[in-house]
C-alpha cells in the first residue's frame, strides 16, 4: 500500500501521537494570537489524542490487532536491511496508549484552571503537548529506534517542565524543612535529566548488541528470529546476561528504581499538573512498557534455548522492584512533603509493576500471569496515583505549603477533595474492592506461581511493602484532612485567606478519573461470579493474543496458560489481609485514632531515633550520589587543579609563554628587521626602481623607433620557434 492507502486504513496509530506534537508546534502561535485559542487548543489536541486512541479499542474485543504496520522505508541500515517508519498496533501498545491519552486529556483540562495566568503557558503547553506526543510514539513504535526518539523526547520534555520555574524563586524550593537541604526547580530538572541519562547510555549500549547479532531493530522481528540471533550471543560466555542488564538500565532509570530513583523526589518541584502527567500516567510507565515489549525475547532464550544467561533479564529485574517497592515505601513513612511522599509512593508501586514482570520468567507457567499483573497494575496506578496528585494539587493550592505538617482539617473546607482522595487512597493501599486490590493481588498470585524460594521471598518484601503502603497512606490523609488546623492554617485564616473547594474544572477530572478506577475495580468484583467481566481475565486474554501473533509458531503452540487455582487465588488474597491488617493497624493507632504518639515511639529507643534518622536522610543514598558523583567530581577537580594544573601545567604554560616571547623577538630581530625589511622590503623596491629608471630611456616616443622594437621582437619569436622545432 501508498503511505496515504496506509494512513486512510489506519488513522488512530499514526494520528495518536502525531496530533499532540502538531498541537505543540502551533501553542506558540495561538498564544500570539489569543491566550484562550492557546488553552482550548491545548485541549483540543489532547482530546484528539484520546480519539485517535479509542480507535485501535475495536481491535481488542475483534482479537485481530493490525500488528506491525509499516508507512515507509525510513533508511538503510549498514548491513543493507531497511528500517522502517511504522506502528505496532497490538494490544499492549493499544492498551498503553488508551491510558496515557485519556489520562493526559483529563489533566490538560485541570491544566487550564491550575496554571491559569501563569506567565510561561506557551511554554507549558509546548512541552506539555509534546512530551504527550513522544509518550504515545515510544508506546506505538515498531521498532527500537523510533521508541528511542520518543524516550528521548520525553526525557527532554520532562527536564522543561520538572525544570519551569527555572528562575529558582524561593518559594518553588523544595525539600526541607529547613535546616535540611532544599534544591531549586533547575537543580531538579537536571538531576532528572543526568539520572536518567545514565540508564539511556546502558539501554543504547544494549541495543548496540541486540543489533549487532540481529540484524534489525524491529520488534517483531527480533522476536520471531530470536531463536536465531539470541544462540549466536551465547556462543560469547556472559554476553547475554550482559545484552539483559543494559537492557534493564534505560527502563530502571526512566521508571526510577534503585540505583537510579533519587532524580523522583526532587521532580516534584514543577507543577503538580506535571507530577501527574510524569509520575502517574506517562514517563515513568515507559520503563515498565519496554521490559514487557521486550520480554517475548528473554522468555524464548529462557525456556525455548534454555540459556541460563536469559533469565538473569527476569531475575534482575524481579529482585530490582521488590527492593525498590520496600526501599521506596520506608522513605514514605516518615516525609513531610505531601507530592514527595506521593512520589515515594509511585516508586514503590512501579516496584511491583516490574516484580511482577519480572517473576513472569520464574518459570514457563508464570511468564503470561506475570505480564498480566504488571500490564494491570500499569493501568490501574495510573488511574488512582493520577487523582491523587492531581487532588494534591489541589490542596497545595489551596494552603500554599507542600509540608503535611502546615495542613490539617482541610476535610470541612475540600469536602469533594477528601472524599475523592480518600477513595483514590484506598486504591492505593489495596483495599477490596478497589482496582488496587486487584492488581496488586495479581502480582502475589504470579509470585506464588512461579513458585520458586526467590520468588517466595520477593513476595514476602511485596507483603510488607504492602503494609507499609497503608500505613503511610492512613497517615498523610488523617494529617490532612483530619487532623487539627495546623498554626499555618490558622495564621492565614487570621491574615484573610480563606480556604475552598477546588474550581469545578479541576475536580471534575478527579473525579473522572475516581470513577474509571473503581468502575474497574467493580469488575473485578463481578468477575467473581462472571469471569467474562473480570479486567484481569480481559488483559491476559490480550496477552494471550498478542503472544500468539508476535512468538515463533512453535514457541507459540507451547505457551503455557495455567489455570490459577482457587486455592492460590485465596492465598493471595490472604496475604494481602496480612498486610491490610498490620498496615492498619498502625496507621490506625498512629495517626487516625491517635492512640499511640509516634514521636514520642521514636524517641523512646535509640534503635528508632536510628532508624527515622537513616529513612529521614534517604538512607543516605542521595546524599551518597552528591557526595561521589557531584562534590567528588568537584572535589577531583579541585585537587587536579592544586597539584597538577597549578603547579605543573600553569608554570609550564608560562614558560613556553616567556620562551615563545624571546624566540619572537630574536626573530624580529635578525630575521624581520635585518632580513625582510633590510633586504626584501628595502632591495626589491629599490631594484625595481633602478630598472624602471634604465628602461625609461629606451622609451623615445617616436614611431620609428618603436616599430625597430617590434620587429625586432618578431625576430626573436621566430628564431626561438626554429630552435624549438628543430629540437
Amino acid at each position: 500500500m501508498s503511505v496515504l492507502e496506509t494512513l486512510i486504513e489506519y488513522p488512530g496509530p499514526f494520528l495518536a501521537w502525531m496530533l499532540p506534537m502538531v498541537g505543540a508546534m502551533l501553542m506558540p502561535v495561538f498564544g500570539r494570537i489569543n491566550q484562550k485559542l492557546r488553552d482550548y487548543g491545548a485541549v483540543l489536541f489532547a482530546f484528539s489524542a484520546v480519539v485517535a486512541a479509542a480507535t485501535m479499542i475495536p481491535y481488542l474485543f475483534s482479537g485481530h490487532s493490525p500488528g506491525d504496520v509499516k508507512l515507509v522505508t525510513w533508511l538503510t541500515l549498514p548491513n543493507g536491511a531497511p528500517l522502517e517508519f511504522g506502528v505496532l498496533v497490538d494490544p499492549l501498545s493499544i492498551i498503553i496508549c488508551n491510558v496515557v491519552a485519556s489520562i493526559s486529556f483529563l489533566i490538560v483540562v485541570y491544566s487550564t484552571s491550575y496554571m491559569h495566568g501563569d506567565p510561561g503557558l506557551d511554554r507549558y503547553w509546548f512541552l506539555f503537548l509534546y512530551f504527550i506526543g513522544n509518550m504515545l510514539l515510544l508506546v506505538m513504535a515498531d521498532n527500537i529506534i523510533m521508541t528511542l526518539i520518543g524516550w528521548e523526547g520525553v526525557g527532554i520534555c520532562s527536564y522543561g517542565l520538572i525544570g519551569y520555574y527555572y528562575r529558582d524563586d524561593k518559594e518553588r524550593w523544595l525539600g526541607g524543612p529547613p535546616p535540611t537541604k532544599m534544591f531549586p526547580p533547575s537543580h531538579a530538572g537536571m538531576k532528572a535529566f543526568v539520572v536518567t541519562g545514565i540508564g539511556d547510555v546502558l539501554l543504547l549500549a544494549g541495543v548496540f548488541i541486540v543489533y549487532q547479532y540481529a540484524g534489525t531493530f524491529n520488534y517483531v522481528e527480533l522476536v520471531q528470529h530470536s531463536e536465531e540471533w539470541l544462540a549466536h550471543v551465547a556462543q560469547v560466555p556472559g554476553l547475554v546476561a550482559l545484552m539483559a542488564v543494559l537492557l534493564l538500565g534505560g527502563p530502571i532509570g526512566k521508571s526510577a528504581q534503585f540505583p537510579l530513583h533519587e532524580w523522583l523526589p526532587e521532580a516534584m518541584a514543577g507543577p503538580t499538573t506535571v507530577s501527574a502527567l510524569i509520575h502517574a500516567a506517562t514517563m515513568v510507565k515507559a520503563g515498565v512498557y519496554l521490559v514487557a515489549r521486550m520480554s517475548p525475547i528473554f522468555y524464548i532464550g529462557t525456556w525455548t534455548l534454555h540459556l541460563p544467561e536469559a533469565q538473569v533479564y527476569f531475575v534482575a529485574i524481579a529482585i530490582v522492584g521488590a527492593f525498590t517497592c520496600f526501599l521506596a515505601a520506608s522513605q514514605a513513612l516518615i516525609a513531610l512533603e505531601f507530592k514527595k511522599i506521593l512520589a515515594y509512593s509511585t516508586v514503590s508501586q512501579i516496584g511491583y509493576m516490574m516484580m511482577g514482570l519480572g517473576l513472569g520468567g520464574f518459570s514457563e507457567e508464570a511468564y503470561l500471569v506475570g505480564l498480566t499483573a504488571g500490564v494491570y497494575h500499569l493501568a490501574s496506578h495510573a488511574l488512582f496515583k493520577a487523582s491523587l496528585f492531581l487532588g494534591a494539587g489541589a490542596v497545595i493550592h489551596a494552603v500554599e505549603s507542600i509540608y503535611i505538617s502546615d495542613m490539617g482539617g482541610l476535610k470541612k473546607h475540600m469536602p469533594k477533595t477528601y472524599w475523592l482522595m480518600v477513595l483514590a487512597t484506598l486504591s492505593l493501599s489495596g483495599i477490596p474492592v478497589f482496582s488496587g486490590f486487584w492488581s496488586k493481588d495479581a502480582v502475589f498470585i504470579s509470585a506464588l506461581v512461579a513458585g520458586t524460594p526467590l520468588a517466595y521471598a520477593l513476595l514476602a518484601v511485596g507483603v510488607v511493602s504492602a503494609a507499609m503502603t497503608f500505613a503511610y497512606s492512613i497517615r498523610y490523609i488523617n494529617r490532612v484532612f483530619r487532623h487539627e488546623e495546623s498554626k499555618f492554617i490558622k495564621d492565614l485564616e487570621h491574615h484573610g485567606h480563606h480556604l475552598h473547594e477546588a474550581p469545578t474544572v479541576m475536580w471534575v477530572p478527579i473525579a473522572i478519573l475516581v470513577a474509571m478506577f473503581c468502575t474497574v475495580g467493580l469488575l473485578g468484583f463481578a468477575g467473581l461470579f462472571n469471569e467474562g467481566l473480570n479486567p484481569e481475565v480481559f488483559i491476559e486474554g490480550q496477552m494471550h493474543h498478542m503472544l500468539e501473533a508476535i512468538l515463533p509458531h512453535e514457541v507459540a503452540e507451547h505457551l503455557h496458560v495455567p489455570h490459577v487455582g482457587a486455592s492460590t487465588k485465596l492465598v493471595g488474597v490472604g496475604l494481602s489481609a496480612v498486610a491490610l491488617a498490620l498496615g492498619g493497624l498502625l496507621g490506625y493507632n498512629f495517626y487516625w485514632a491517635r492512640n499511640w504518639d509516634p514521636w514520642a515511639w521514636v524517641q523512646a529507643s535509640r534503635i528508632r531515633i536510628a532508624t527515622h534518622t537513616f529513612l529521614w536522610n534517604r538512607w543516605y543514598m542521595n546524599s551518597t550520589y552528591y557526595v561521589v558523583f557531584v562534590e567528588g567530581v568537584l572535589s577531583l577537580k579541585q585537587l587536579i587543579y592544586d597539584n597538577f594544573e597549578a603547579k605543573a601545567l600553569i608554570p609550564l604554560s608560562d614558560a613556553v609563554a616567556k620562551g615563545s616571547q624571546m624566540l619572537s623577538d630574536a626573530l624580529y630581530a635578525d630575521v624581520e628587521e635585518r632580513t625582510i625589511f633590510g633586504t626584501i622590503n628595502t632591495g626589491v623596491p629599490s631594484l625595481v626602481a633602478g630598472v624602471y629608471h634604465r628602461v625609461k630611456t629606451t622609451q623615445t616616443g617616436l614611431l620609428s623607433i618603436n616599430l625597430f622594437y617590434m620587429a625586432a621582437l618578431l625576430l626573436v619569436l621566430i628564431i626561438g620557434m626554429i630552435i624549438g622545432g628543430g629540437l
